[in-house]
């Protein structure tokens, strides 16, 4: 089935949802906070995508942790600061963004909305957000990029066969990407139970979404980025790679090159002596391994063992204003959003992953505000207090 008679579908689907006749009628008003898009997103994104949007690993646990992170941590706020002005703004490689909250790669967005990463991409440049598009992208790179203006950022999975990986990465020089994020958290595949589970609640035959695969099984059609790539024992999955493979990649880009999936002081340390350019604390949305443990409690230690080497940033279960500031008074460089800005995208398409990005904000900022802090420099970690102390440098 192709793509376009797949899209009609979709908005077909859309169409026949409670949720679209509402949509002018309401137009938003009645929501407040990033939690208000994920039930709206549910009722019109097909239970097999909403399986896969949510999934963790194993029985979830992960998932959880990334979330109960936050609550570990209270706000130690300062008074009598003038606030009448604050700076949220954060350099990155060179590049100034008017705030440290950027949207992280999630692959194959046509699941959740027909306008797939267009949709995003235009809502990040008129919010001004910097966006890293995934390898799993349902939408060409270069159509991204134009579509954003300004540059964005490639995550990349090293597939198993090299040739297939130079190619990627020239795709994104060619369109300015500067920064290459390469993914190490799913060398050795994964279990996402939650999502299988969910497929079994689906009605639909899978091949009425992801085609036919040239040898005539049913199964995902090629993402974007593997068009023209061998189907044979073709993998995203690179068992083989190892600290050896940076210089590898060294030779063969000048893009600065991030690491995303790190979780220990002792990979921090190794990323520091094999001449990274920074690191993304991720367990990849809590879909690599149930490790137990949110990426907010492995911050503190990442940074101490980077000592201000390089950018550190985050991802995993960001929801609110408070949980951003928390994690740059533990010394993040940035935060990157995943699920909240889908939510978003599924419920109302690009005005919704607007809208996210605008609650984030807003409720940042005033964090901030509250905090008696006045730039991003001034948050430090006697800003943050854990209730039970967890974490000893």
């Amino acid at each position: 089935m192709n793509q376009a008679l797949y899209r009609r579908q979709f908005l077909q689907f859309l169409a026949a949802s409670p949720l679209a006749a509402q949509q002018s009628k309401d137009d938003m008003k009645d929501i407040f906070s990033v939690m208000d898009f994920e039930a709206k997103a549910k009722a019109n994104i097909p239970p097999a995508h909403w399986g896969y949007l949510q999934t963790g690993v194993d029985d979830d646990a992960t998932l959880r942790a990334n979330r109960a992170a936050f609550n570990k941590l209270y706000l130690r706020p300062r008074r009598m600061v003038d606030v009448t002005k604050i700076d949220t703004s954060i350099q990155l490689y060179g590049e100034k963004w008017p705030t440290p909250i950027i949207l992280a790669p999630l692959g194959n967005q046509g699941a959740f909305h027909p306008e797939c990463e267009s949709a995003v991409a235009r809502a990040a440049n008129a919010e001004h957000h910097l966006q890293i598009l995934s390898t799993m992208t349902s939408t060409p790179i270069e159509e991204v990029a134009k579509l954003h203006q300004r540059p964005i950022w490639f995550q990349l999975y090293p597939t198993n066969l090299w040739s297939n990986t130079e190619a990627m990465v020239r795709r994104a020089e060619a369109v300015g990407c500067p920064v290459l994020a390469i993914t190490v958290d799913t060398q050795g595949g994964r279990n996402t139970e939650t999502e299988a589970r969910s497929v079994a609640l689906d009605s639909r035959p899978c091949a009425s979404c992801h085609g036919v695969t040239p040898e005539g099984k049913k199964g995902r059609r090629p993402m974007n980025m593997f068009k023209g790539f061998p189907t044979a024992n073709f993998s995203t999955h690179n068992p083989t790679q190892n600290w050896k493979s940076i210089e590898k990649y060294r030779q063969l880009t000048k893009m600065k090159i991030l690491l995303k999936g790190l979780e220990t002081a002792e990979d921090a340390k190794l990323a520091v002596e094999h001449g990274v350019d920074g690191i993304i604390v991720s367990n990849h949305g809590a879909r690599a391994v149930e490790s137990g443990r949110g990426t907010l409690d492995c911050l503190p230690e990442i940074i101490d063992a980077v000592n201000k080497k390089f950018p550190v940033l985050i991802d995993g279960g960001f929801r609110r204003g408070t949980d951003i500031f928390k994690a740059m008074a533990l010394g993040a460089s940035a935060v990157c959003i995943g699920r909240p800005y889908i939510y978003g995208l599924g419920a109302y398409g690009a005005p919704g992953v607007a809208k996210v990005l605008q609650i984030l904000r807003a409720e940042f900022a005033l964090t901030m505000r509250q905090s008696g802090t006045a730039s991003i420099a001034e948050i430090t970690r006697s800003h943050v207090g854990y209730h039970q102390q967890t974490y000893t440098p």
